[in-house]
């Protein structure tokens, strides 16, 4: 996770830490009427909580008892749920006014999280999987211990898929984070994720992620030269922008702000630097562009505003020159081959072009894109840089439009 830039969490609390919170939100419960205890353990009584289903819209009568565990008998409903569960032989218990047991599953959040955050708190994460039962029970049994508790917005987010199947143990196409970043820079998984909404399912392939990683290269890449250009004339004409870039840079943070405003649309937001990174070549490699008025300090504008938006999305590198060279790294990896045979290839393909044999050159070239290296030709001679494999190019078109 801190490969991939995720802020740590603030608190991460452990149930058995919290058994004292449990029993006590447990006893407000009973208190309030919505529980009742059979034998040492205690259910939540759904008939006494008239808002249970707000949340995933199900009625009662569409919760098909014994559908995920066997009937209790002792239910006053069969949609009542555990809040404590008396000892088993073999399980962990604690002391509790109703017998030796443990808490429900759904119990522990409520308690650790009112601990916290307090009984009323902004936002509420999980997978969608959680909407029905864990997340509707969670809010039965806060609200009915303390009828303050709120949470603002609920955030489910949706099932990762594999080629179009779900990713489950049970298939066989479990994926760990470990495992991808072993071949790809973490940040290319965090582009790929952020290219998704995160209510939608995410189609986990290969070829995607060959193409995030194409566009964090192209992205790092610009930004880096710009920052070397901005660098080496320092010096300032004074007045305003051009309009063309003024424009740019307005309508970047209004469609960002936009996007991310609309249910933290990262997708949207990340389309959105397309055009910046744009404008930022043409201003570095064309002849048009050299010649454009306050050119540096238009380059210099923009660089800043799309570094601004990485930098909030978690995209932002400590140095865009390493994180060139992880991506090439990790392309290298990918491909099976080293930097030294790469070049070895460039110099073939050179001595080729010189002795006018372009069959063999042409061929060079295609067997380095085949294994997704690049080359480009200049003025000083031939480069190479990590792209998409020839053989993945129109699914990175298809998925570009």
């Amino acid at each position: 996770m801190a490969h991939l830039q995720c802020l740590p969490p603030s608190v991460e609390p452990r149930v058995s830490d919290h058994i004292d919170q449990i029993v006590t939100m447990i006893k407000q419960i009973i208190d309030n009427g919505c529980a009742y205890v059979v034998s040492g353990d205690v259910y939540f009584s759904v008939d006494n909580f008239p808002e249970y289903g707000k949340l995933s819209g199900r009625k009662l009568d569409d919760n098909r008892a014994g559908e995920r565990v066997a009937v209790d008998e002792r239910k006053k409903n069969p949609a009542d749920f555990a809040l404590w569960k008396a000892a088993k032989d073999g399980e962990p218990w604690w002391d509790s006014p109703w017998g030796p047991g443990r808490p429900g599953w759904h119990i522990e959040c409520s308690a650790m999280s009112a601990q916290y955050l307090g009984n009323s708190f902004d936002i509420h994460g999980g997978g969608e999987d959680l909407i029905f039962p864990h997340h509707e029970n969670e809010i039965a049994q806060s609200c009915a211990a303390c009828c303050d508790s709120s949470i603002n917005y609920w955030v489910h987010n949706g099932f990762v898929n594999v080629n179009g199947q779900k990713m489950s143990k049970s298939l066989g196409n479990f994926i760990t984070i470990r495992k991808v970043i072993e071949l790809y820079h973490p940040l290319a998984l965090r582009m790929f994720l952020l290219g998704t909404h995160y209510r939608s399912p995410i189609n986990y392939t290969v070829e995607q992620l060959n193409v995030a990683s194409d566009r964090l290269y192209y992205t790092y890449q610009t930004l880096r030269d710009c920052e070397e250009s901005t660098q080496q004339d320092q010096s300032s004409s004074g007045g305003s922008l051009p309009f063309t870039t003024t424009h740019c840079i307005e309508k970047l943070h209004e469609d960002f702000e936009t996007s991310m405003s609309d249910d933290l649309h990262t997708s949207v937001a990340l389309a959105a630097i397309s055009e910046p990174l744009k404008v930022m070549n043409d201003l570095l490699h064309t002849r048009k562009g050299k010649k454009q008025e306050k050119r540096l300090e238009s380059l210099a504008a923009l660089e800043e505003k799309v570094r601004m938006v990485l930098s909030v999305l978690g995209l932002m590198p400590s140095s865009y020159h390493e994180a060139l060279q992880q991506l090439r790294e990790k392309a290298l990896r990918r491909a099976g081959v080293t930097e030294e045979q790469v070049v070895q290839k460039i110099e073939e393909r050179t001595a080729a072009r010189k002795a006018k044999q372009f069959g063999r050159s042409d061929e060079i070239r295609d067997e380095l894109a085949a294994l997704g290296v690049a080359l480009m030709d200049g003025p000083d001679g031939t480069a190479w840089r990590p792209s998409v494999p020839a053989s993945e190019q129109p699914v990175a078109a298809k998925s570009s439009t």
